[in-house]
């Protein structure tokens, strides 16, 4: 089950199908997963503003300033439940503006993104970077969306969440 929780209206006004692209990005990336994590996974999305994600960072990451996306992984113990994303509207919607993406394919890459870090992807090393975005590639393409890290203009961002 995915949860989609919307605390800045901001998401809403801005997408009118915001819960089912999501649900679809988040069940995608799911579905790409090994058989070890067959059956039922729960997420929970919240969908906040710029100062929620600013304090989660400050808290958790103890970074300053507002990111884009926030993985909280659950402990093993609490399957189904694989863990929490947060989402910031401000900053996705500027990296979206500034990157020339329609909103919707960005909040669809970074739940893929996000979903992929709930069950232990990462992008600390070149290598995991290199599976990681090949796997967000493959699951973005199945939903539409062009490839996120194609070199444009001036080129890519590696780490989605700055």
């Amino acid at each position: 089950m995915i949860e989609v929780e919307i605390e800045d209206e901001a998401w809403s006004a801005a997408l009118g199908d915001l819960e089912a692209i999501c649900v679809r990005a988040a069940e995608a990336a799911l579905s790409s997963l090994p058989s070890s994590l067959e059956g039922e996974c729960n997420v929970t999305i919240l969908l906040a503003d710029d100062e929620t994600l600013a304090d989660l960072n400050a808290r958790f990451r103890n970074k300053a300033g507002p990111t884009n996306v926030l993985s909280f992984p659950a402990h093993p113990s609490a399957r189904p439940h694989l863990g929490d994303l947060a989402l910031a509207f401000g900053v996705c919607s500027r990296e979206a503006d500034e990157q020339g993406k329609a909103l919707a394919d960005h909040l669809s890459h970074l739940v893929v993104h996000g979903v992929l870090h709930l069950v232990g992807y990462d992008h600390e090393t070149e290598a995991e970077a290199e599976a990681m975005e090949g796997l967000e590639r493959t699951v973005l393409a199945g939903l539409g969306v062009a490839d996120p890290y194609a070199p444009e203009g001036a080129g890519r961002e590696r780490d989605v969440h700055p």
